[in-house]
């Protein structure tokens, strides 16, 4: 240890100017070392703070450790083994606070509290003694000015000798006072030493009686469970590595796509359809009526379940039922200029509620597919299965045709339907059972528009007589009604019609009626043209409800069978025999749907048939009136003794919807 400088005690009554230089070092040393240890003190009152801390931090984070058994995680299966870690953990880390708390009181006695001793008792005393030095020097300098103010004369002598006095007095409290001065701050720069290392002293031991005593705690017992949880680590963190790159991949391969998967209705003119689904979901615009004649319409998520319909909006935990899709009717519908709108329809004809799709593959998926639940195909044993048969079935017993005129030019050309572009031909090859070859024969086109708008037949016959396009006239048609011993108007919808090879059975019409139900659920053909169907004792005529215009007529003497089917009892058929112009004849099936039940247009279409053949017979025709209800006037006979309820017209006109 080098040796220290000090102030000689011998110079203090002297103070000559070297001994005060001298001094002034020392005063200097001490200011510096006085601002020095405020640092310091700073410092570790700081550390201590810090692990004051610490205690506080790791008792709330074993609180929190603990805390996670009662978390409602969403995802928490399988979090059982990481909850018996963390209870360990907690356990180890309430230890370690124990010894932390140690370590902060330690901290506090043996390192914070020196340095604080060291500056209120060490530097403190010397600041006090500096200020009793100055004073003292001050008190000397002041009665030795006195001193030398004393006069020569010789009666002043009692005065001299109070003067000297004071002097020596004054002389004796600074020599004293500079003893005290010198000597502290002699002593401050051993004490300093000893003031700067003690707290660090203390601050190490405790350090390392901490570390010894967690090792003591920990090192055995803590090893095999630290390496047992650090396997744990690496092989979640392999395991999340694994996944990271796997999703990496994935990320690439769906970024990779064509940019048609972003585009909306990407490929209008041939989508890849899968008519087979009995399941659906995706995003659909609801229209919702707000006032009288206001809509919005609101983008939700909608699944189908079991034979329900389901609505979630964005943001909520489940979905709520909105339609019941059992024995439901789906359509396609015009609403408001949107395209891909499509209306559900309860069971009892009731208007549900109307969807946009956002492409045409949605669009028609979505009526596949709520028309193969609405069949309740989903509680079969193999509902996929089933789908398909029927819809193979169907599409290998259908091939539409939407022109009426075309169906004869296709007839007498025999070109190749494919190069047709505004015609909707599908080859058919046999599907049902081996007698439906004998009546309807493979490959036949079916047509679904009879009939044409009554807007063309206006602007056809707009400034002189109207007639249609078969021949018929308003006028003619007006005087057979007068001739007409039988007369009974329905309402019906043209369903579809097809040539057939034999009409000694109605098995032909029910074949007829299958293929054409099957061909429109195929091909999403929707729309049906609502006509009167008038029935007199002559001909069947189908009455256009705006104009009156008669669209066709069929002599009643050509329909050679009819009937209802034996289910749905609002669906109608008939067959005609059809003269071609090479002097050949033709069987056409004609399918519709009636207001009313089917065997009423049966009963109708007999009655006629009776009229025809009574005619031969005068008596046989007073026998046939006899038994039959005649109108008020005595001239037309009734079918029912009140009028029709169903044929009863509110909405000439109106198209409806399949």
């Amino acid at each position: 240890m080098p040796a220290v400088d000090k102030l000689l005690l011998e110079e203090a009554l002297q103070d000559s100017p070297q001994t005060r230089s001298l001094l002034s070092v020392f005063e200097e040393d001490a200011g510096t070392l006085t601002e020095y240890t405020n640092q310091l003190l700073q410092a570790m009152q700081r550390v201590y703070g810090a692990q004051n801390e610490m205690c506080l931090a790791t008792q709330q984070l074993s609180k929190q450790l603990l805390a996670y058994e009662k978390q409602h995680f969403a995802l928490g299966k399988g979090d059982e083994e990481v909850i018996s870690t963390l209870h360990y953990f907690s356990k180890v880390v309430d230890e370690l606070n124990i010894l932390h708390s140690e370590l902060a009181k330690q901290l506090a006695d043996t390192m914070v509290l020196p340095i604080i001793q060291f500056r209120e008792k060490d530097l403190t005393e010397v600041s006090t003694l500096k200020d009793l030095f100055g004073l003292a020097s001050n008190e000397h300098d002041v009665s030795m000015a006195k001193y030398s103010r004393l006069p020569k004369r010789k009666e002043n002598e009692k005065l001299k000798a109070e003067v000297a006095k004071e002097v020596a007095n004054a002389r004796r409290k600074q020599h004293l006072s500079s003893l005290q001065y010198y000597c502290a701050l002699n002593a401050l720069q051993y004490r300093k030493r000893v003031a700067m290392m003690e707290p660090m002293l203390g601050y190490t031991r405790g350090q390392i009686n901490f570390f010894k005593k967690g090792a003591e705690m920990f090192s055995k017992r803590m090893d095999s469970f630290l390496s047992s949880v650090s396997d744990m680590v690496q092989s979640i963190q392999g395991e999340l590595d694994a996944e990271a790159e796997k999703m990496r991949v994935s990320q690439q391969d769906l970024i990779a796509v064509n940019e048609s998967v972003y585009t909306p209705d990407s490929d209008v003119t041939s989508p890849a359809i899968n008519r087979n689904l009995i399941q659906k979901a995706g995003y659909l615009n609801l229209r919702n009526k707000t006032g009288l004649v206001t809509t919005t319409w609101e983008r939700l998520y909608f699944f189908t379940q079991g034979g329900n319909l389901m609505c979630q909006p964005r943001g909520a935990v489940a979905g709520g039922l909105i339609q019941d899709l059992d024995n439901c009717s789906v359509m396609a519908v015009d609403c408001e200029d949107r395209r891909y709108c499509f209306q559900i329809t309860t069971p009892t004809g009731k208007a549900g509620i109307t969807l946009q799709a956002e492409s045409k593959k949605e669009y028609e998926e979505w009526i596949c597919a709520i028309n193969n639940i609405s069949r309740q195909i989903y509680l079969t044993d193999n509902p996929e299965a089933a789908a398909i048969k029927l819809n193979q079935t169907a599409l290998q017993a259908v091939t539409p045709i939407t022109s009426f005129g075309k169906k004869h030019e296709l007839h007498h050309s025999g070109q190749n339907v494919k190069n047709m572009e505004n015609d909707k031909i599908i080859s058919s090859e046999s599907a049902g059972i081996q007698d439906s070859t004998q009546l309807i024969a493979p490959g036949t086109p079916i047509q679904f528009d009879i009939v044409l708008p009554a807007t063309e037949f206006l602007d056809q016959n707009r400034g002189g007589r109207r007639a249609n396009p078969f021949g018929e006239t308003e006028d003619s048609s007006k005087d057979e009604e007068e001739d007409s011993l039988l007369q009974q108007m329905f309402v019906v919808r043209f369903l579809g019609s097809m040539a057939v090879q034999s009409d000694a059975t109605s098995e032909v019409i029910y074949e007829a009626m299958r293929q054409v139900l099957a061909a429109r659920a195929i091909h999403n053909i929707f729309r049906m043209t609502e006509s009167h169907l008038m029935v007199t004792s002559k001909n069947l005529r189908l009455i256009d409800p705006q104009t009156q215009v008669t669209r066709t007529s069929f002599e009643l003497a050509t329909v050679t069978q009819f009937a209802a089917h034996q289910d749905n009892r609002r669906l109608i058929g008939f067959v005609v025999h059809l003269s071609e112009t090479l002097g050949e004849e033709s069987m056409s099936a004609y399918i519709f749907e009636s207001n009313t039940e089917g065997e009423k247009i049966c009963y109708a279409i007999s009655l006629g048939k009776e009229i025809i053949e009574a005619q031969k017979d005068p008596e046989a025709l007073a026998q046939l009136m006899k038994s039959v209800p005649l109108t008020n006037d005595g001239k037309f006979m009734l079918l029912n003794d009140q009028s029709e309820e169903d044929g009863t017209i509110h909405e000439e006109g109106e198209e409806s919807e399949a």
